[in-house]
């Protein structure tokens, strides 16, 4: 499943290229005065993002069940130390999340178990280590194994791109709450940029198979978004006669203006952002702030709530 010749990162020559030790934090959110329309007057936006914690849980519990897998053949002892840390800090992405569930979206009416199902039935079946069920020979257990920390890789540059965002935008006067979160979230993401594709290349991920690798992950994570947020809308009356659904047409367009009114971060933009995984020099350490990342992690209310 993997091909050789992979061009060298540029000037370096450990397994690990996260400079900092990562550090994972206990963060708690107050959800009782968060409203469902969290931008206000921005109904399509707040349901968009909000998809963020239907799709999260599932897949970063996922990264962590596959890690924990990976560190066996892990021989490097800082990418060691990474992936640990890693391992613990999706941990609390998915509890948070999964938390904005119950607390939040769950206090206001809204309906989740069928959407979070599928994406359920996505990392717990196609995506596990017995895929629907089939146990794999012995010889291609591992191949399975780095094949799927490939996806991760891709995902987590899909991750940190959406985490420059969310650090850099600016939604007037969103609730501070579910801003928190979101940039807890994405400080992190680009914090631990380098770890995925650090674990890929350090089992044997090759550089051909990025290019069917991230061909999969990307638009899956795109349809994937984009038909949660249409769950969310359905039950939204102000929606109703539009009939949210990721094949009809009006949901990708409505996305793209509201990305030239500047409350998402557009399609195509996202999809130039995610060309530089394709590059044989590809440097996760390139992608973002590692500076910008912990100073909003010093600051975060969730994390110094957690830490009194």
């Amino acid at each position: 499943m993997n091909s050789p010749v992979e061009p060298p990162l540029p000037k370096m020559s450990r397994a690990s290229h996260t400079p900092q030790p990562l550090i994972p934090r206990k963060v708690q959110f107050d959800w009782s005065q968060t409203p469902l329309e969290w931008i206000p007057g921005q109904p399509f936006a707040s349901h968009f993002i909000n998809e963020i914690n239907l799709l999260l849980p599932a897949g970063e519990f996922w990264f962590c069940k596959l890690y924990n897998k990976a560190l066996p053949h892990i021989t490097d002892t800082k990418l060691r130390d990474d992936v640990q840390m890693f391992i613990r800090q999706e941990a609390m992405h998915a509890r948070a999340h999964g938390a904005a569930i119950v607390e939040y979206l769950h206090a206001h009416g809204i309906e989740t178990e069928s959407n979070t199902a599928q994406e359920d039935k996505l990392f717990e079946v196609l995506l596990a280590d017995q895929p629907f069920g089939i146990r794999l020979p012995g010889v291609l257990e591992k191949q399975w194994l780095v094949f799927r920390l490939g996806i991760v890789a891709a995902i987590e540059h899909m991750t940190c791109v959406l985490g420059n965002y969310v650090l850099r935008q600016n939604w007037q006067d969103a609730d501070p709450v579910l801003l928190d979160l979101l940039r807890w979230h994405g400080a992190e993401e680009v914090e631990h940029r380098c770890v995925a594709f650090d674990v890929y290349r350090h089992l044997g991920g090759r550089y051909p198979s990025r290019y069917y690798l991230a061909s999969i992950a990307m638009p899956a994570i795109f349809g994937l978004w984009v038909h949660g947020a249409a769950h969310l809308m359905k039950q939204d009356q102000r929606f109703a006669h539009r009939k949210p659904s990721v094949f009809k047409p009006w949901i990708w367009l409505e996305w793209q203006r509201q990305a030239r009114a500047g409350q998402l971060p557009s399609l195509l933009s996202l999809m130039r952002q995610e060309l530089s995984f394709f590059s044989p020099w590809y440097n996760p350490l390139d992608e973002g702030s590692t500076e910008e990342a912990l100073a909003y992690l010093d600051a975060s209310p969730a994390a110094a709530r957690a830490g009194r």
